[in-house]
């Protein structure tokens, strides 16, 4: 599959070759935990010790680097900004004469940044592992309505076609001589002439997909067979099983602490 229509990047490693639906079980598995456990230091913890790790065996590590950074810094920067300055009432820790930093601002936003962190590197690892015709046939296969499957795929090429698709339209638009680069006033006037062909090809290419699937009797109702062998280990069905329980257990102990 081309890369530039996925975030999928071809490598040789153990984990590319896990059944798509064991790296879906450990992705939602830090997601779902992550954003569960009230402790601040554990997404951090998910992220150094298990998403790194991961993204490092699966040789896609730089990758995941790279879009964090570029996500969270922004993210992180107005954060900590908003919810320290801004923060009604609390415990000041600096205090700057017209604003003051907040102890409880600077805790909130230490969470929602860790958070946001162990949503998008797992997110990201699945992603950069899992190739997403392989993922809808064995979403496929176990069960899951063609259409539900198809969704849960073109939502995560959604943002690599639109980054193409937008390279692409400015790569013609530059080449017909609009200054796409300079001041900020020369980029804002280049934002039409880019925005309408992208929303006007996206229109296109959605109702195409729908021809072309249309096509190849997708919401036929009977059961469809692939080109494509996936292979699974015994192994990972105890891993998932391992997995939900595991899960069920941190969901179970993350109540119990909200309560008492």
């Amino acid at each position: 599959m081309a890369e530039s229509f996925s975030l999928f990047r071809a490598r040789e490693s153990p984990v590319h070759s896990l059944h798509p639906l064991t790296k879906l079980g450990l992705a939602a598995f830090l997601l779902v935990s992550g954003l569960a456990v009230p402790a601040i230091w554990y997404p951090y913890a998910l992220l150094t010790f298990a998403v790194f790790p991961l993204a490092a065996l699966s040789r896609v590590l730089p990758d995941l680097v790279k879009v964090i950074w570029r996500v969270a810094l922004p993210f992180a920067i107005s954060v900590f900004l908003i919810q320290g300055f801004l923060w009604p009432g609390g415990t000041p820790i600096l205090d700057l004469g017209i604003a003051s930093l907040k102890r409880e601002g600077l805790i909130f936003a230490i969470a929602s940044v860790g958070r946001i962190l162990i949503m998008v590197g797992a997110f990201l690892w699945f992603t950069l592992t899992t190739r997403p015709d392989v993922l809808m046939i064995a979403l496929y296969q176990r069960g899951f309505p063609s259409s539900l499957a198809y969704i849960i795929v073109a939502t995560i090429q959604i943002i690599p076609r639109f980054q193409a698709r937008a390279n692409t339209i400015l790569d013609a638009q530059r080449a017909r001589g609009l200054e796409t680069s300079g001041n900020l006033v020369q980029r804002a006037r280049g934002v039409l002439p880019l925005v309408v062909p992208l929303i006007l090809g996206s229109l296109v290419d959605v109702e195409e997909r729908a021809l072309a699937i249309e096509a190849r009797a997708f919401s036929y109702p009977v059961r469809k067979t692939s080109l494509v062998e996936i292979h699974e280990a015994k192994w990972e069905r105890m891993l998932r099983l391992g997995l939900t329980i595991l899960l069920a257990l941190v969901l179970a102990f993350s109540v119990w602490i909200r309560i008492v």
